[in-house]
Parts: C-alpha cells; sequence; structure tokens
C-alpha cells in the first residue's frame, strides 16, 4: 500500500508511489528508475549541487547555507577523527573537499556529474574521479568516509554499503547526511515535501532505518546532529511546488515551526549521522 504519490517537479513531471521496504522501515521509490535511465532526471540547471550559480532566490540562500554549513562539516570530521585520508562521495563541485584540503586532510571526491566533476577538480588538484572508481578503490583506504545529501541518490543501495565498508578503516569515521521524512517539515506538506525530490532520491529515511539498515553491516550509529538550516530551504521549495508560487514568510514559519518541534522530538528535517566502522 503506497503512502502516497508524488510527483516529479523538478524535471519530468512524472508520478511515482513510496512503498516501504519491509526489512528495514525505509521508503522506497516506485518504480525505481532503471539504472541507465537515471541520468535524464538530472539533466536540468535547476539542480543545483552542480552548479556554482546564483540567479534567483533558491540558488542565492542554498549558496549562503552551503558556505555556513561546510564549515561546520569540516568542524564535525575534525571532532570525530585525526586527520588523515578523506573520501567524498557525490562531491558535487569540490567545495566541502576544497576546506577540507585547506583544513590538513588529504582528499579525494566521487561525482558522476561530469561537468561538476570538472569544477571539483579545478579546487582539489584533480583529486576527484567519476563513480566507476568507487569499488576499485583499495581495501581500508580512508579514515572518513562523507555523503553528503547522496546516499538516498546511490542505486544497489546495500551493496553500496558493502563498498563503503570495505574502503574505510577499521574504527573509521562514516558520516550520512540525509532528509527525514519524519519532520514536520514532510508531515505539513506531505506530497509536495521537496525533500522527496523523486525520482532522484530513490531511497527516503527514518532515524529508526538508518539505524536498522547500517547495523546490518556492523557499522555502529554513534551520534545524530540535526541540519537545522535544511527545514527553511526545503519548505522554501515545498510552497512553490505546492502554491505555484514563491511564498517565502510561509515557508520560514513552517521551518521554524519545524525546528521547534524537532527540539522536543529529534526529528529535524535533515540529519547528520556519525557511524563507526566496527572490526571486520
Amino acid at each position: 500500500m503506497p503512502l502516497f504519490k508524488v510527483t516529479d517537479h523538478c524535471v519530468s513531471k512524472e508520478k511515482f508511489e513510496l512503498l516501504k521496504n519491509t526489512e528495514h522501515g525505509f521508503l522506497v521509490t516506485t518504480p525505481l528508475p532503471d539504472i541507465s535511465e537515471l541520468y535524464k532526471y538530472y539533466e536540468t540547471e535547476e539542480y543545483i549541487s552542480h552548479t556554482d550559480t546564483k540567479r534567483n532566490l533558491f540558488e542565492k540562500v542554498y549558496h549562503l547555507v552551503r558556505e555556513y554549513a561546510i564549515k561546520n562539516k569540516v568542524a564535525l570530521i575534525n571532532n570525530e577523527q585525526e586527520k588523515g585520508s578523506l573520501l567524498d562521495i557525490g562531491c558535487g563541485t569540490g567545495d566541502f573537499l576544497s576546506v577540507a584540503k585547506n583544513n590538513g586532510w588529504s582528499v579525494t571526491g566521487i561525482e558522476p556529474n561530469t561537468a561538476a566533476r570538472a569544477k571539483a577538480n579545478s579546487k582539489t588538484e584533480h583529486k576527484v574521479f567519476d563513480i566507476s572508481k568507487l569499488e576499485s578503490l583499495p581495501a581500508d583506504s580512508f579514515d572518513v568516509i562523507t555523503l553528503w545529501h547522496v546516499l538516498e541518490h546511490l542505486p544497489n543501495l546495500e551493496e553500496q554499503i558493502q563498498v563503503f565498508k570495505k574502503i574505510l578503516k577499521p574504527n573509521g569515521t562514516l558520516i550520512i547526511a540525509v532528509p527525514n521524512h519524519k519532520s514536520f517539515d514532510a508531515i505539513h506538506y506531505k506530497e509536495f515535501w521537496a525533500a522527496y525530490d523523486v525520482p532522484r532520491h530513490l531511497w527516503h529515511f527514518s532515524q529508526s532505518s538508518i539505524k536498522n539498515l547500517f547495523g546490518k553491516f556492523q557499522i555502529k550509529l554513534i551520534k545524530t546532529v540535526p541540519m537545522k538550516f535544511d527545514s527553511f530551504y526545503v519548505s522554501l521549495l515545498s510552497e512553490k511546488y505546492k502554491t505555484g508560487k514563491q511564498n517565502p514568510f510561509k515557508a520560514f514559519w513552517i521551518g521554524f515551526r519545524s525546528n521547534l518541534k524537532a527540539k522536543h522530538t529529534s526529528e529535524y528535517s535533515s540529519l547528520i549521522y556519525v557511524f563507526k566502522n566496527l572490526k571486520k
């Protein structure tokens, strides 16, 4: 029984259902696009993580928040692990890797989008590769692996997690940020919630489903960290999808209420999950 139908507002205008995975409890975009067809859903200038443009309100807000968030992300990895080797999967245009590199990390990136990868390589001395490189990376290569709003995009989910475990050093740190469909803004906007972003987001996680999924691979959750700005940005987009208009004041109010409620429930719009790779 589908939770509801969600429209791809960004590219195709196609409708998809959200079905629950019975083993782990996350939601699955249905039908899942064929892997060979996925690229078509990213072919738009609206897909902001692949560009550095600042043409409108959404892009200006996104980049302003991203600059602040990157500093916090680097501070997080500095606190969780001694400086060493860092792999960022889905690194986009490479801003996070660039700042991490300047903070003393030995950086590597994976980015499937050709244009974004070229920009990232210009910022990292050509340390960013296509996703085909991922499985050929040697075992125990990295002290930290990060996926910032990337896990939900990856096909063959469990196979990919096995690869992460292989290339992460024992007791290494895995940091994953994903939207939380149990947040107040998700519940408020329902099928218009922008963070469903079907079919680019193949999987939709809650706190319990993330813990269950990674626990299966002996990857232990040790901490969750809220991403408080996400509720505002997601609400801006959600208002546009729901009403066809920009309603920044309404969006701000929903984002504010979401964070306020999450102070008591911990159900923030997006969450960062910090894991440790247990002994293999």
